[in-house]
This record gives structure tokens, sequence and C-alpha cells, in this order.
């Protein structure tokens, strides 16, 4: 397997990254991985194939529709 040495990254795009790989439970040279990936090979699924995936997905979920209402009256609960 190959190796690359990164040099001068900016502060803050190693800032990013680095909370990035630790919210995915990730090294950075894995994180840094991951991204490049991402961003350099062909994805798995077309955009069409993407949409279908999220509304069957959707479709899955149970839950009613919450009411504004409803979220006010959560906010307020147990203020005086």
């Amino acid at each position: 397997m190959a190796s690359v040495t990164i040099k001068n990254i900016p502060e803050q795009l190693y800032a990013h990254l680095k909370r990035a790989a630790r919210a995915h439970h990730r090294s950075i040279n894995s994180e840094l991985i991951v991204c490049l990936e991402r961003v350099l090979l062909p994805s798995r699924q077309s955009p069409d194939e993407q949409i279908l995936a999220a509304r069957t997905l959707r479709k899955q979920v149970k839950a009613s529709l919450i009411k504004a209402a409803d979220i006010d009256a959560a906010k307020n609960e147990g203020r005086p």
C-alpha cells in the first residue's frame, strides 16, 4: 500500500479533519482516506437511486407529524 505525506495543512482544515475523525471514531489517517474516497472514487449509487433509497427509508418511519403548538408546549413545560 502506498504512503503519502501531506505538508502545510492549514490549521483550520486540520482542526475540521480532527473533529470529523473524532466524531466518526476514526484515526485522522482513516478519516482522510474516507474523505479522499468520497471525492475521488465514483459513487456507488446514482442520484435517482439515492432518492429512491431515501423515500423507501422515509416510508419505514412510523411517526406522526408534530404540531408547532406541541413543540411550544414542550419548550414551555416546567417553566413558570
